[in-house]
């Protein structure tokens, strides 16, 4: 099975106040029970992994989450990682780099 890793950023607009963690965390519920994907919220974002359509399809409820909510405008900017030669995963990505940084290290 190969996965993708997205990044999603869900911004509503024209919310009549600067916070929007109330509209965040309703996106999050989105994903709380999906069992296809895993997920990692950021300071920034959220990161999905999964097949690339069930990460597409939750990101499309999510996207609509802020609407239910009454909110009229919606930015959501989406980053996708796919990577079909091999097996791809938040934490393979994170050790990749992480192994490097040992090697840049152990060079010194």
């Amino acid at each position: 099975m190969k996965l993708a890793v997205v990044e999603v950023s869900i911004v509503p607009l024209g919310t009549g106040s600067p916070g929007v963690s109330a509209y965040v965390a309703r996106c999050l519920e989105v994903l709380c029970g999906e069992k296809e994907v895993v997920y990692q919220l950021t300071p920034m974002g959220t990161i999905i992994e999964g097949e690339l359509d069930a990460v597409l399809s939750v990101v499309r409820r999510m996207h609509e989450e802020p609407f239910n909510s009454g909110v009229e405008r919606v930015v959501t900017s989406i980053r996708i990682d796919d990577r079909r030669d091999q097996a791809l995963t938040m934490q393979g990505k994170m050790a990749s780099v992480k192994n490097k940084l040992d090697l840049i290290d152990s060079s010194k």
